[in-house]
């Protein structure tokens, strides 16, 4: 006889109760993906590196237009709440004091991966897709490159392209905005 295995699915509301209730803690390195609580990879020094240059680069250039959001969660749907590396988010007076951004919100999402990249490029990445946010960056700093997802749509993005060494990169809400790839990489 087979044995049936069900999974249980959360909502964002199960996950945040969850943390009111102790089973999770603030410093629990977890994220809320399509229903399931999923363990993130731990942050190494290069990764970590990538994320301030990206927040150094990214801030200097939007001060004043964007509000950056340094792994915070965004929502994306009732039962999926992932943390991004970074996020360049529409600005508000209240700075989402009044709850985590949605989809509409977000204009640049980048997930830097150091060991996760498969898993990003492959369940993350075309998230962001299908929740319509317009742009995406992956650092895959083990190939040493950028990969640029653009045009969202019901299966991800359309439009993917990837950037090594020597490149420069534009961000489409901001064409005036210019990043080099060897400054992300480091």
């Amino acid at each position: 006889m087979a044995v049936r295995v069900e999974r249980y699915r959360f909502t964002v509301d199960d996950y945040y109760r969850m943390l009111a209730s102790g089973i999770l803690t603030e410093d629990s390195r977890v994220e809320l993906i399509r229903g399931e609580v999923v363990a993130m990879s731990p942050i190494g020094s290069r990764h970590a590196a990538c994320v301030k240059r990206l927040v150094h680069m990214l801030g200097s250039q939007l001060f004043g237009r964007a509000i950056l959001s340094v792994q915070d969660p965004v929502r994306l749907s009732e039962d999926t709440e992932p943390q991004p590396d970074v996020a360049l988010l529409r600005p508000r007076g209240d700075f989402y004091a009044s709850g985590h951004p949605g989809p509409g919100d977000v204009l640049l999402v980048v997930e830097v991966a150091e060991a996760s990249a498969d898993y990003d490029r492959r369940v993350k990445v075309p998230l962001y897709g299908r929740a319509g946010i317009p742009e995406a960056w992956l650092v895959d700093l083990g190939a040493g490159v950028v990969e640029v997802y653009r045009r969202p749509g019901r299966r991800g993005y359309r439009r993917v392209e990837r950037y090594g060494r020597g490149s420069v990169l534009t961000l489409q809400a901001w064409p005036d905005v210019r990043v080099a790839v060897d400054e992300v990489l480091g």
